[in-house]
């Protein structure tokens, strides 16, 4: 594998630049005086941040981008080796990195780098974390995979010993990763396009553990099944959060504001008095989250205090059971859950708020994890008032299956649940606004590009 010198910036092409992510680290390669270039088929902020700030950008992936005067090619899992730029880097020999292994390298230049990981929850239980760190003024370089309010974007530049990420599962990305810290949330069976089954996934997570150094430290959701066979024969520090009292911190006396859903509860530690936590978001794995990143934060050392203002000041990030606004009197949220934990997680947590019906556009994302996971997706959505699906967002995806939204929605209507499925966002639009009634709650749901329905909503 190529070793990029970050002491000597050189010139480095970022194939799929505009991803969240790759984003991120173009930023902190460019504070780092490297010359960056890159391109991606869909120009967003993020890109025009970018540019801004001296990067060039191509809206096109050609073979003629690749010049003679770059010195390093990075790209994403979903960059193959026919794309025309991978091909032309291939042919003129240059060096290449997948995004990964550029983040697995530049982790090292860090005393504290700290990878969040598990396949749920990752994007927020790193902003918790992000704002808890920013709080006790660490001063920390920040990488999370959605935009967040307190750094105004997706990453943030720091010049402290502090690095904070996500670590994705996804194709064993993972495993490049280079962590002092590590936090584990959920291991759930998902991305079965990569993965054989649940224990070929616990398999990985095992791996990413045994990343960590001897004096490094592992925070783990000690309600995993089996979470034991996970940490067997680490060498670093292991440390348990959750709701039984078996976990080295633990919560209890929950409660939920009514009116916003908010929650609270006492946190427990050996040698430390219970604590009151508050947290702005609701839902009981949101709960779990904030126990991860109050954990780590006092892990490290931090002030007890400080951590718990940090953790009070976070309300979300993007996508994460984000409240848009309202449209005749009807509260519109958005949210990421594309996998059935995720959503039955989301759609617990909208019945701590104060609302009519509960209506969900739900968006299934690939035709795999459709497939796999069918008769999970129709239990979980029956815990919703009102579904209303429209076609699978294919993503890196060609082949159907046989699946379909409109075969989901037979089986949910089979199950005596008031399901839709419509063919077109414009048709889900207009659906709603002559069926949602004044309190009801309408939440746009699924990885793919639904929060376009959201958003059209909003500006009608």
């Amino acid at each position: 594998m190529y070793h990029i010198d970050f002491d000597h910036p050189c010139h480095v092409y970022f194939i799929g630049i505009g991803g969240i992510s790759m984003s991120g680290l173009a930023q902190i390669l460019l504070s780092r005086g490297f010359k960056v270039s890159g391109s991606d088929t869909t120009l967003t902020d993020l890109t025009d941040r970018l540019a801004a700030q001296g990067a060039r950008i191509n809206g096109s992936q050609i073979a003629s981008n690749i010049t003679s005067d770059i010195d390093l090619v990075v790209y994403t899992a979903a960059v193959h080796e026919d794309n025309a730029e991978m091909k032309e880097a291939l042919a003129r020999k240059i060096p290449r990195l997948s995004r990964a292994e550029l983040l697995g390298l530049l982790m090292k230049n860090y005393e504290i780098p700290i990878a969040v990981s598990g396949t749920h929850g990752k994007t927020t239980t790193t902003s918790m974390l992000a704002h808890i760190l920013l709080s006790c003024e660490t001063d920390p370089t920040i990488s999370v995979g959605g935009v967040l309010k307190a750094i105004d974007g997706n990453i943030r530049i720091g010049s402290s010993e502090y690095f904070l990420m996500e670590a994705c599962e996804y194709t064993n990305s993972f495993l490049h990763f280079m962590p002092k810290v590590a936090i584990i949330l959920n291991i759930d069976e998902d991305h079965l396009d990569f993965f054989k089954d649940l224990a070929d996934i616990r398999h990985s997570f095992h791996r990413f553990a045994e990343l960590l150094p001897a004096d490094g430290t592992l925070v783990i959701n000690g309600e995993i099944p089996y979470y034991k066979a996970i940490t067997q024969g680490l060498d670093c520090r292991v440390v348990t959060f959750g709701r039984d009292k078996s976990n080295d911190y633990y919560a209890d006396d929950l409660n939920f504001n009514d009116a916003e859903g908010g929650a609270s509860y006492t946190l427990h530690h050996e040698g430390m008095d219970p604590v009151r936590v508050k947290i702005a978001v609701t839902g009981e794995h949101n709960v779990m989250n904030s126990l991860a990143a109050i954990a780590t934060a006092l892990e490290l050392g931090l002030p007890a205090g400080a951590a718990l203002d940090g953790l009070a000041s976070f309300n979300g990030t993007t996508r994460r059971f984000e409240h848009k606004g309202d449209v005749n009197g009807i509260m519109i949220i958005d949210d990421y859950a594309h996998h059935p934990t995720e959503i039955s997680a989301s759609l617990a947590a909208a019945r701590y708020v104060d609302c009519g019906d509960v209506w969900c556009v739900f968006q299934p994302h690939t035709y795999t994890r459709t497939k796999a996971l069918f008769n999970e997706f129709v239990e979980v959505l029956s815990a919703a008032d009102h579904v209303i699906l429209p076609d699978i967002y294919a993503a890196r995806e060609t082949d159907t299956l046989g699946v379909s939204s409109k075969l989901l929605a037979d089986a949910l209507k089979a199950k005596g649940v008031d399901a839709y499925y419509f063919d077109s966002f414009e048709k889900i639009e207009n659906f709603v606004l002559e069926n949602c009634r004044k309190n009801d709650m309408l939440i746009t749901m699924g990885a793919g590009n639904v929060v376009k329905i959201a958003d059209d909503l909003l500006r009608a």
